[in-house]
């Protein structure tokens, strides 16, 4: 059984200028879109700096087959598929898309009509 390994890490000096790329431009969160308010770019990215930065994949790197990647590591390190993120917005996307997640919060319309009285 081949080890799986984490695909963000397998290239490490990619990721570090991925990271200090998006710093520099200061943007924000591409999940709430800023209504949490801005990224704290230089807290620790821990569950206790919820606010703090991390990398999000916009399209999961779990599942790099449907999107069409050549494989994890090559989702996980194209320019292209990453945004800035705040920790708690990353954590509760987990491996959705956006409309995915999106779709997920929406409550379903209930067809109700008052009747005829």
């Amino acid at each position: 059984m081949k080890e799986q390994r984490n695909p963000r890490s397998a290239n490490g000096n990619l990721r570090r200028k991925h990271r200090a790329r998006f710093k520099a431009i200061g943007g924000e969160c591409g999940i709430c879109k800023g209504r949490l308010g801005p990224i704290h770019y230089n807290e620790p990215s821990d569950s206790k700096h919820p606010l703090s930065f991390v990398i999000d994949e916009i399209k999961p790197v779990s599942r790099w087959r449907e999107f069409g990647y050549d494989s994890r590591e090559a989702a996980a390190q194209d320019w292209n598929n990453l945004q800035p993120a705040h920790y708690c917005c990353n954590a509760a996307k987990s491996n959705k898309t956006l409309n995915e997640m999106q779709r997920s919060q929406q409550k379903p319309k209930m067809n109700v009509t008052d009747g005829e009285w």
